[in-house]
């Protein structure tokens, strides 16, 4: 007993030891797992995700769902109405982040996601107004109504939560893709998207197969340096070439190499 009372019994950690800090996310390059590969491989792959803007009268988290393209460095994009309350959010506010969840049977929580922290501008360019509407095609329909326009993220960090013990942080350079040398490749992106479409669909097929995708129907929606992407109704695919590309040259012969392999390989 102290001189004041009672002295309190506190239980200390087995062994002695402090009490542990909660472990944190590493850093990408420190992962024991392709955090860069996985992180990429959601940003590109997922249609639709969780807007998480700030209410811009509240100043409380607001989460909607919208749907999702990339640009060629793989910078979320999304086509929003004004009508919307998420969009008058980010017209007072910018900052916001974005989910991408892979989904899939059993435990939601089993599957990788992807959180995405940036401001969201709004957009113009018309590289990404066609590289969003070839990945919705649908929304054609709506693309051209005057409340409706394109909005980027930029991102400020990337939250990948892998699975079951896989956690890490990613910067904007490991989130996207360096296009310093490869302005040839996005000048050409489209008419060669087109020409794969329209004379090279068995191709398009194989690509798909090489990544275990089953099934019929696919088309590319855009090419960049680092690989491809096909959908085939709602299903997506991530392509990697076997290296990254700076020229259409380049392009062309890995597009081709990447053919004949699959079909040595009995794709085909």
């Amino acid at each position: 007993m102290s001189e004041n009372g009672p002295s309190k019994q506190v239980a200390e950690p087995e062994g002695g030891s402090q009490p542990r800090e909660p472990a944190r996310p590493l850093p990408a390059g420190e992962a024991p797992f392709d955090a860069i590969g996985l992180g990429r491989q959601l940003l590109r792959s997922i249609r639709s995700g969780a807007l998480a803007t700030l209410d811009a009268e509240s100043g409380i988290p607001f989460a909607s769902l919208v749907t999702i393209a990339t640009d060629v460095d793989g910078t979320p994009l999304m086509l929003l109405s004004r009508l919307s309350a998420h969009t008058r959010n980010l017209m007072a506010d910018p900052r916001a982040s974005l989910l991408f969840s892979a989904g899939g049977k059993g435990d939601p929580l089993a599957h990788p996601r992807l959180t995405v922290t940036g401001q969201a501008v709004r957009t113009d360019e018309q590289r990404r107004r066609e590289r969003f509407l070839a990945r919705h095609p649908k929304a054609k329909l709506y693309a051209d109504f005057p409340d409706f326009g394109f909005f980027a993220l930029e991102p400020i960090a990337g939250h990948l939560n892998g699975g079951f013990a896989k956690a890490a942080t990613l910067t904007p350079s490991e989130l996207l893709l360096d296009l310093g040398q490869a302005e040839a490749v996005i000048q050409g992106e489209r008419g060669a998207v087109e020409h794969m479409n329209a004379d090279h669909a068995d191709a398009i097929e194989l690509y798909a197969k090489g990544v275990g995708e089953e099934g019929g129907g696919w088309r590319l929606t855009g090419l960049d340096p680092e690989g491809m992407d096909l959908i085939a109704g709602d299903r997506t695919a991530r392509v990697l070439y076997p290296s990254p590309v700076t020229d259409m040259g380049a392009l062309r012969k890995s597009l081709v190499a990447m053919a004949q392999a699959a079909r040595a390989g009995g794709g085909a």
